[in-house]
């Protein structure tokens, strides 16, 4: 099936360099992806993948020994490689597309009350009157499940818990009206209660704005539960890309299957899980063949010596792995994520 919504967001042959001590780190190497409206596309790999450099490229937060080497950024046909300057990003970071990030302390002024940080954004982004944004504010307040907003309007965020300065965060997007929201792996500094709330009320919020999501993660687990797509980023390269069933439960890619493998659902009766053995190349040096090959027992002598094209497995799912090669020995993916569906299944139920 042909996917009939429009590209809202295109990255094209993107690198990404940065100046590190007189050398040069390769950190995204010729990635490709198109992001559809309404739908929720996750990131997802080890630490270090490339995964919020890459969506750095998109609002312009690179840092400044950063910059986009090579490829074209659309938004909505707008080419972004093309800002330079900090106001012709402010058109586009916020209201355009807004990031919520790990950590709440950082995007929040610990010297302003959270009723003016709201209200701050609302009058810049929706031209509000003080008096209407200070209504809108808590309207979002209460929408984030803030309890009592109104009387917790003037408070600062020190006397706000980790997850409840999370939810600002996420008020305060919802305020910008954003047309594409990228959460950097949002709940990861909190305890898996709220891990749980937050990622329901993403998920709901998105349902109601209908924005269009790139949810950053190392967390498979988180995928299952809010994702359409998938693209599975190793060494600043996305190596698989498909539905979040296909990804879950048709993986082609070696990688995905290490990273699979290690779902906390899958740990034997000890609790003992799976890691990957060995450690991603390093980005100062050009890759030659699969990145991922050294540290796979699937490796083959080509994986070490050519580039890995782009194999199709249906019209929404392809993987960058030599084992897809008509000519390539078959091989099944590891027994512990065959049938991963029931497995987990009955873990819940356990």
């Amino acid at each position: 099936m042909t996917n009939t919504k429009n590209v809202i967001l295109s990255a094209q042959d993107v690198v990404v360099e940065f100046d590190v001590r007189d050398r040069v780190l390769t950190a995204i190497r010729n990635i490709s992806v198109d992001l559809y409206e309404g739908e929720v596309l996750a990131v997802v790999g080890e630490s270090g993948s490339g995964k919020s450099v890459l969506t750095k490229t998109f609002t312009g937060m690179l840092e400044s020994n950063g910059r986009i080497a090579n490829g074209s950024i659309k938004y909505r046909g707008q080419e972004l490689t093309e800002l330079k300057s900090h106001s012709d990003w402010e058109k586009i970071r916020g209201g355009k597309i807004a990031t919520i990030f790990q950590d709440p302390m950082t995007s929040l002024d610990p010297i302003q009350t959270i009723g003016f940080q709201i209200t701050e954004v609302i009058v810049k982004h929706q031209g509000k009157t003080k008096a209407e944004a200070k209504k809108l504010a808590i309207d979002y307040m209460e929408k984030v499940g803030i309890p009592e907003a109104e009387k917790r309007f003037n408070e600062y965020p020190f006397q706000y818990s980790g997850g409840m300065r999370q939810r600002i965060v996420i008020a305060i997007a919802l305020a910008c009206k954003p047309d594409v929201l990228i959460c950097d792996e949002p709940t990861t500094a909190l305890d898996v209660t709220i891990q749980a709330q937050i990622i329901d009320l993403l998920k709901n919020l998105q349902k109601e704005y209908n924005f269009t999501t790139i949810f950053i993660t190392h967390d498979l687990g988180v995928v299952a539960s809010i994702a359409d797509k998938v693209a599975v980023m190793y060494a600043g390269d996305i190596v698989e890309y498909g539905t979040v069933e296909e990804i879950f439960y048709d993986p082609k890619h070696p990688y995905t299957w290490s990273l699979l493998s290690s779902l906390p659902q899958l740990a034997d009766e000890k609790g003992v899980l799976f890691s990957i053995p060995g450690t991603p190349p390093s980005l100062y040096t050009p890759i030659k063949g699969d990145a991922f090959a050294p540290r796979s027992r699937y490796a083959m002598k080509i994986d070490f010596e050519e580039d890995v094209p782009k194999f199709a497995v249906s019209e929404t799912h392809w993987a960058k792995t030599w084992l897809l090669h008509p000519d390539a020995p078959k091989v099944e993916k590891p027994e512990v994520i065959q049938d991963l569906h029931q497995k987990i299944s009955q873990k819940m139920s356990n």
